[in-house]
Formats: C-alpha cells, sequence, structure tokens
C-alpha cells in the first residue's frame, strides 16, 4: 500500500491499518516538504539545496 499525509506522524498509519485489520511491517518516509530524500540512509544527513527550501 502506498499514503500520502500531508500532515500527521507514523503512528496515525499504524493506527488506520490496525482499524481495518492490517499490520504494518514498516514505513518508509520519501519526502519531507519539497526535499526528496531519495537513497539518503538512515541517520544521515545533507543539505538543502536552494530550491529545496521553504
Amino acid at each position: 500500500l502506498r499514503f500520502v499525509l500531508t500532515e500527521g506522524k507514523k503512528r496515525q498509519i499504524r493506527r488506520m491499518c490496525e482499524q481495518v485489520g492490517l499490520k504494518v511491517v514498516g514505513l518508509k518516509r520519501v519526502r519531507i516538504g519539497k526535499v526528496m530524500l531519495g537513497n539518503l540512509p538512515v541517520g544521515q544527513w545533507r543539505y538543502v539545496a536552494p530550491h529545496e527550501r521553504f
């Protein structure tokens, strides 16, 4: 399944799935605002490019 949240938290997705009998095995954040995370490893960071600033 794929979810798109504009606000909220990871637990929100877990609760929604639980309500319909689904178990969430993992979640992955792919974007924060205009910033695409791409292949950025867990725990790493990078500078925000000028066109990504909000």
